[in-house]
């Protein structure tokens, strides 16, 4: 397989879930297998404007510590090979390989629709994560700036909100975040998957890199603003030699949380991580899905509720008590997150504060 520089998938892989026909190769998907000079030509990044009728996303999923998301964006330029989101593109008719980190979707009235949702007689505020499909500061940010005016808007109307992300950009909104945090109204995740540049450059190739990544999260905490490490995905024979060192280097920053995610291979994303493997890492492939596999039931990925977050047998165990220990040793808790919603501002429907 062709490595396809600055990309974390080596191809447009398919789908047909949704019922929709197979993709018929266009330039782009050419222009990513051809050869030019032994290379393959770099691919461009395009953004496409969504004009969506609601932003705010509820969910009822008993596993996750948050009912309702905002998006800004539909595909990730980080490009995360393991990324569980890789799936959605196909929803588009967009293969969740490539096309997932090149043709990207924004949604610039984001914090307009935000507020109109806000302003609904029945709405009763509880914090809204952001980052829980694709990265919010990921680099199209930089020119949406969609994510801080969400962050705005929740500091003018006091409402809880959660940033999750793999990105040093996050710094750029250290200004709303601080303020946020010193109404007790946000908190900040950093996922850290190794403390190797290369490999990091490999695994995510247009996420900060793993110094910028802790920096970010030295910085937050001098700020004031409540952060959290996440080792997360540890990916077996891969990433899992650096979980000791990451939580080491959290704690050293004054980071007090933590957590960890054991590798997902929803749908798509099992054939685009086995290709990757076997294009960077062809002499442990078949040993990192096997240990995959023996967490997950002989399976890729366990969609059941719980089980889907808490993998178990043997290399679960040994993970899990790895982290309890390094944890211990370095002052690292678990994330106690209890944001205050009572100071939540009801705007009107025509867009001002509600008084009264």
């Amino acid at each position: 397989m062709v490595k396809v520089r600055g990309r974390g998938a080596t191809q447009n892989a398919t789908s047909t879930r949704f019922n929709l026909p197979e993709r018929e190769v266009d330039g782009d998907w050419l222009d990513a297998q051809s050869m030019v000079d032994g290379e393959p030509p770099k691919l461009r990044t395009t953004v496409t404007r969504l004009k969506p009728k609601t932003i705010l996303s509820f969910n009822a999923s008993p596993d996750i510590p948050f009912d309702r998301s905002v998006n800004s964006y539909q595909g990730c330029e980080h490009g995360c090979i393991y990324c569980y989101a890789r799936p959605t593109h196909a929803y588009h008719d967009l293969s969740p390989g490539l096309d997932f980190e090149t043709k990207l979707f924004a949604k610039p009235e984001a914090a307009r629709l935000l507020r109109d949702t806000l302003a609904k007689p029945g709405y009763m505020p509880a914090p809204i994560a952001m980052g829980t499909n694709t990265d919010p500061y990921q680099p199209i940010e930089g020119h949406y700036r969609i994510t801080r005016d969400v962050l705005e808007l929740c500091l003018e109307l006091r409402h809880p909100v959660t940033i999750t992300t793999k990105s040093a950009r996050v710094l750029d909104d250290l200004d709303l975040l601080a303020e946020l945090a010193r109404h007790n109204l946000t908190a900040v995740g950093i996922s850290v998957t190794s403390l190797d540049p290369r490999l990091s450059g490999l695994l995510e190739p247009r996420a900060s890199s793993p110094a910028k990544r802790l920096a970010a999260l030295e910085k937050l905490v001098a700020a004031g603003v409540p952060t959290h490490v996440s080792v997360a995905p540890v990916i077996p024979s891969i990433t899992d030699e650096f979980m000791e060192g990451i939580l080491e280097a959290a704690a050293e920053r004054g980071v007090r949380s933590a957590s960890w995610i054991m590798l997902r291979l929803p749908h798509e994303v099992a054939p685009l991580f086995r290709e990757w493997l076997d294009t960077h890492f062809p002499d442990r492939a078949a040993k990192v899905i096997a240990i995959v596999q023996s967490v997950r039931g002989g399976k890729d990925n366990d969609a059941q509720f719980f089980t889907r977050m808490k993998p178990h047998g043997v290399w679960a165990d040994l993970l899990r008590t790895r982290f309890r220990i390094a944890c211990r040793k370095h002052g690292i808790g678990k994330a106690q997150l209890d944001l205050d919603c009572s100071q939540f501002r009801k705007p009107s429907p025509g867009g001002q504060l509600d008084l009264f």
